[in-house]
């Protein structure tokens, strides 16, 4: 008989995390769950502990084709009514579940549901809060970074769900598709989110759900040539997929000013060379990538004045975060409540 709830946990080399992950699983109040592992190619010794773990069904990948392909493989595994993504460097509160699980019986508006993400070494610190949109082409974790106040006690809709814990309505997928592997990793989530947006579905925000992450353990550091190379190509691709020529112009100036500003800091961080390898990338995939935004286009059910709006308020909550952020830590604001008043 299929369990209600089909947890797909992507790994690559996750030998290290995978006991307090899976152990926290077993923890869990409410157990109707499957446990579906995809193994990215790993060569740390996790497909021997993986198969002596009972309760995991393995996917075994023969090579790492990335984080949304394992994904994709997880979900197409089982027809579960409901899909838990989470990573691998997690642990999970014993009413984690439950709690989301609630939430979704009762809003049967919503369609998908992000958890309350905190930093798994300083649990009153947030990892994320829900996602929200940056419009020159990237995703943000509402409140990564800040401490937890009772600001994020408020369960409310939002834009998207960070993929390292969110849980989905199956019947989403069959609405929308997967997530696109050609991003391979970084932004794929962002992209997901947007598509489901335009597709009119909702997702919210469940407070009481709690996941303590560690992040960034696959690629072992927030920057490093790996990750600014594909953020930068799938920052473009996000761009291309899903800015019409009309909506790419009206918003040129806040495109330029992200690109520059994210260009800056990866010449700051001395990768600039990935940076670039990133750009090239892009280029040759974006005949792809307009191909797709026809797809896209078909499934729309919000129209395009709608979806500018969506987008704007995404922002704007990501602002928000920021600025509230600098504030904690003693920051001036001045230029992005000069950003807010001029394109918000």
């Amino acid at each position: 008989m299929t369990a209600a709830v089909n947890i797909v946990i992507p790994n690559w080399n996750g030998l290290r995390f995978l006991p307090n992950c899976l152990a926290s699983i077993e923890r869990q109040q409410f157990t109707d769950w499957q446990i579906t592992i995809v193994d990215n190619g790993s060569a740390d010794g996790s497909l021997e502990y993986l198969r002596a773990q009972p309760k995991v069904r393995l996917l075994a990948l023969p090579e790492n084709r990335g984080f949304s392909a394992a994904v994709n493989a997880g979900l197409l595994s089982s027809d579960a009514p409901y899909v838990f993504l989470l990573n691998n460097d997690t642990e999970l509160p014993p009413d984690c579940l439950s709690q989301l699980l609630n939430a979704a019986a009762e809003l049967s508006q919503f369609d998908f549901f992000a958890p309350k993400m905190l930093s798994f070494h300083e649990r009153t610190v947030l990892d994320g809060a829900g996602d929200g949109f940056l419009r020159g082409g990237a995703g943000y974790r509402l409140g990564t970074m800040e401490k937890d106040s009772p600001i994020y006690n408020q369960p409310r809709p939002v834009f998207g769900a960070c993929a390292g814990a969110a849980l989905y309505r199956r019947a989403v997928f069959d609405r929308i598709g997967l997530f696109d592997e050609d991003f391979f990793a970084y932004l794929e989530d962002v992209d997901f989110n947007l598509r489901l947006n335009r597709a009119g579905c909702k997702g919210y925000y469940v407070p009481a759900a709690r996941v303590y992450h560690i992040g960034s353990a696959s690629s072992g550091s927030t920057f490093n040539p790996f990750t600014i190379r594909l953020s930068t190509r799938n920052s473009i691709y996000i761009l291309l997929k899903h800015y019409s020529l009309f909506h790419f112009f009206r918003l040129l100036p806040v495109i330029a000013i992200y690109q520059f500003l994210w260009m800056v800091l990866t010449v700051k961080k001395r990768h600039f060379l990935a940076y670039c390898q990133g750009m090239r990338e892009a280029i040759a995939g974006s005949t792809e990538m307009l191909r797709k935004r026809l797809e896209i286009r078909r499934r729309d059910r919000i129209a395009e004045a709608e979806l500018a709006a969506c987008l704007r308020n995404a922002e704007k909550t990501v602002i928000d975060s920021i600025m509230r952020r600098r504030s904690e830590q003693g920051k001036s604001n001045w230029l992005l409540q000069a950003y807010q008043r001029f394109f918000l």
